[in-house]
């Protein structure tokens, strides 16, 4: 599989935009195309999926560790790799390149296309694009200026190809059609734009009409397949998953390692009536339930059923939004009322960022645990129930934020972190065991 990265040098640089446009574009030539992205979003692999048809894979140095990185990458076989990158091409953990664009690129050893926004100078521009291309010894193959018109486009395009020596290979026209909609976590997911398709399509076109698509095929490199070692045995549990527009935070490694563990069921806490029945653990990922909060509590027949599944004691790991939905309400809005808590929305983000986390034993996981996690939330729970997460991070100061999370109650987990299972292995087949070892124990 030949593959590039797309990257920028901040956040709304353009990344998303191009990246989407271009797999469209390929898409529509006849070419088989596989989406990543860089760090713990899951967003904008959701747009790489409404294109391709097939799940993105996140490419995350922090919550996967290198060989799980490269596991992940060499999980799809497609004829082209599209990686998009992570705000910008170098800011990784805290003030390290670690985990950034930058260094996915040269764990994987892909060429990097540096998509850019000028903004009214000349020769400052060229100074600034020369930082970012000799800051570190990352491959970049080219440059795609964004968000400019079509003179200073031509004026720009020659002005770096003669003092930087590296090829401008296009330009996005300014355009108020393909702009993206956004809300407290970053983009709306794509479910939620009515016209996602017109405007992709309409981002394809000008990538069609002004950038050099065939030079960035040739500027693509082929990568060796990486070894795979992250694999559960199959111990014969029914695992139910939330899923819907309400619950769509998911990484597709985790899902493929519960689909070895057992059968996978999907429901949806908006519109089905009841939990699937005979499920040995729930999964209850993160998404957006403060936002159809009134559509979740009008489901009151599945709130009640969840609640009575878990008060039996049917084993359930919560992570962030599925955490705040079992709370008792979100701004006084009623939800499952399972743990003995409120959750309420904030303005800022709270502990944001990559985490370590050491979890104390517990019902679901028996013995002692150091894993990693990241959180991305604005919201806060008040909750009686006992905690098992002892948490902590670096802050760019130096110092180190400590603070505890990982609410227990019968059988139930729940907390905000979201854990990326494959550098955490431990820590999902202790919850495993503890499914097996219940449903064996009830028969």
């Amino acid at each position: 599989m030949k593959s590039v990265v797309i990257a920028s040098n901040s956040s709304g640089g353009g990344k998303t935009t191009f990246t989407i446009g271009l797999m469209n574009l390929l898409k529509k030539k006849g070419y088989d195309i596989a989406g990543y992205k860089v760090g713990p979003d899951y967003i904008d692999g959701a747009f790489h999926e409404k294109i391709t048809g097939k799940p993105s894979r996140n490419l995350d140095f922090f919550l996967q560790g290198e060989e799980g990185l490269k596991a992940a990458y060499s999980r799809n076989n497609e004829d082209i790799g599209i990686v998009e990158g992570v705000m910008g091409v170098y800011d990784g953990i805290g003030t390290t390149i670690e985990a950034s664009t930058a260094h996915v690129s040269k764990i994987l050893g892909l060429p990097i296309i540096l998509v850019i926004s000028p903004k009214a100078s000349s020769l400052t521009f060229i100074a600034e694009l020369k930082g970012i291309l000799n800051f570190s010894d990352c491959e970049f193959a080219g440059i795609v200026l964004n968000n400019i018109s079509k003179s200073y486009y031509i004026f720009l395009k020659q002005l770096i190809e003669e003092t930087l020596n590296i090829k401008v290979l296009g330009y996005l026209p300014k355009d108020d059609r393909i702009t993206l909609g956004s809300r407290h976590l970053g983009l709306v997911q794509s479910q939620e734009i009515t016209d996602l398709q017109e405007k992709i399509d309409v981002v394809s076109s000008l990538i069609e009409e002004d950038v050099d698509v065939n030079s960035i095929l040739e500027l693509m490199k082929e990568t060796d397949k990486f070894k795979d070692n992250y694999h559960l045995d199959s111990v014969g549990i029914r695992i139910g998953i939330a899923k819907d527009i309400a619950f769509s935070f998911y990484y597709k490694e985790n899902i493929e390692l519960l689909e070895e563990a057992g059968e996978v069921i999907y429901f949806s806490p908006l519109k089905d009536e009841k939990v699937p029945e005979n499920l040995d653990l729930i999964y209850l990922g993160g998404g957006y339930p403060e936002v159809f909060s009134n559509e979740l509590t009008r489901n009151t027949s599945f709130l009640i059923g969840l609640r009575n599944e878990l008060e039996k004691g049917t084993p359930c790991y919560a992570e962030c939004g599925g955490l705040i939905y079992l709370m008792k309400s979100i701004d006084n809005i009623n939800m499952v009322g399972f743990f003995d808590g409120e959750a309420y929305m904030t303005k800022t983000l709270n502990n944001f960022g990559y985490n370590h986390i050491d979890i104390s034993r517990n019902q679901l996981i028996k013995r002692n645990l150091s894993i990693n996690s990241h959180e991305f939330h604005k919201s806060k729970v008040e909750c009686s129930n006992k905690t098992v997460y002892k948490l902590n991070k670096k802050t760019f100061t130096g110092g180190l934020k400590e603070w505890t999370c990982g609410y227990i109650k019968n059988n139930t987990l729940g907390a905000y972190g979201h854990v990326h299972f494959f550098s955490n292995l431990d820590f999902i087949k202790e919850i495993i065991i503890s499914c097996k070892e219940r449903k064996d124990a009830l028969r």
